[in-house]
């Protein structure tokens, strides 16, 4: 790691899980964050706060003369940002901005060949309904009719949107690791969706290894994607699975959400992996997981306000509120763990965590 990858600035919608690997990798770490959380703020030398995307251009400039950082490694919202004053160390963001298109995404798959849902024309039902721009997957929504379409249309005035086939499969993802034109893959993962109200369709964690007959299958896939895709660094390949069947659903231009649970299952380092790729450097083995790792994030049942310091729950939780807190319900709280010798176990472990945390938010 050469002096040039010193001092990072690390922004985006969310970072904290970027800042721990960074910091784990040797680096100064500041960061620009909607949350700023308090095991967050313990990490960094200096972080600021925004309320609303349109922010962050002007602060990352401010914040990298200010703090005299040498490179900033962008997070969801801020994968798009041109002509910042210091080098970006990750995908550039022409190729980025394809990828967060997911109506360029979907030709992309179609031009190299891809298995992908198909586009379906207005009046075919079921469908699922995608904005052609936003991630984790929170304003997604199966639609029945075209009374279905008309009220998403009313909760989302004039945004874009791409109609798919529905499809069958188990909600996965691979974190490879590209030096623009080579990539390996580093985890399979399974993802855990919401599962109900509006937003069921939206991330809230994630399993690695993700153990099934046609995950190796898809590793070799997300490799032949994350090639193809131009992408450099860490990124990650979404995919639906089922017994017999592989479909490519998005190429994420960024860092992996599933970043904590690879690096617990693995020991791996996946900011030192994007470095090294930056500078053209793709790791010869991978290590394989020694456990299975659990993430969830935990939402609010209700209105409520965390008046408590949990950081005494640390290694078991992450992503934690600074208190007082006030969420409303819905509002994603913390994050909780769970690990063991195989996904059973780790779900044990899961388990109690969230019992110890519930106690605290209801």
């Amino acid at each position: 790691m050469t002096r040039a990858t010193q001092r990072i600035l690390v922004a985006g919608f969310s970072t904290r899980h970027v800042v721990s690997s960074a910091v784990r990798a040797g680096l100064e770490v500041c960061a620009i964050d909607n949350f700023c959380d308090q095991d967050l703020r313990r990490l960094v030398f200096a972080y600021k706060r925004f309320e609303e995307l349109a922010e962050l251009p002007d602060l990352i400039r401010s914040f990298c003369r200010e703090q005299k950082v040498d490179a900033v490694i962008t997070t969801s919202g801020a994968e798009d940002l041109q002509d910042l004053p210091v080098p970006i160390l990750g995908t550039d963001p022409g190729t980025a901005a394809k990828f967060l298109d997911k109506s360029l995404t979907q030709q992309f798959f179609e031009e190299h060949g891809f298995p992908v849902p198909a586009r379906v024309l207005p009046g075919v039902f079921p469908a699922m309904l995608k904005p052609c721009r936003g991630s984790g997957g929170w304003r997604n929504a199966l639609v029945t009719s075209e009374e279905d379409i008309r009220a998403w249309e009313s909760l989302f005035p004039d945004e874009p949107y791409l109609l798919q086939e529905l499809m069958p499969g188990i909600p996965a993802s691979v974190c490879c690791v590209a030096n623009g034109h080579k990539a390996v893959a580093v985890a399979a993962n399974l993802q855990i969706l919401r599962g109900s109200e509006e937003a069921r369709f939206g991330f809230c964690g994630s399993v690695t290894p993700f153990c099934h007959p046609l995950a190796e299958q898809m590793c070799i896939m997300a490799e032949k994607i994350a090639s193809a895709s131009g992408c450099c660094g860490v990124l990650g390949i979404d995919f639906l699975v089922t017994d017999t069947k592989i479909t490519a659903i998005e190429v994420n231009p960024r860092f992996v959400a599933t970043l904590d649970t690879i690096e617990r299952a693995t020991g791996c380092n996946l900011v030192k992996m994007h470095i090294d790729a930056c500078n053209g450097v793709l790791p010869d083995t991978i290590p394989k997981a020694e456990k299975t790792s659990i993430r969830q994030i935990l939402f609010a049942p209700r209105d409520l306000t965390i008046r408590i310091d949990l950081s005494a729950l640390i290694p078991d939780v992450a992503d934690i509120p600074v208190p007082p807190a006030s969420f409303e319900q819905g509002d994603a709280v913390i994050s909780v763990y769970g690990e063991g010798e195989d996904e059973a176990s780790a779900r044990l472990t899961l388990d109690n965590t969230i019992r110890r945390v519930t106690q605290y938010i209801g």
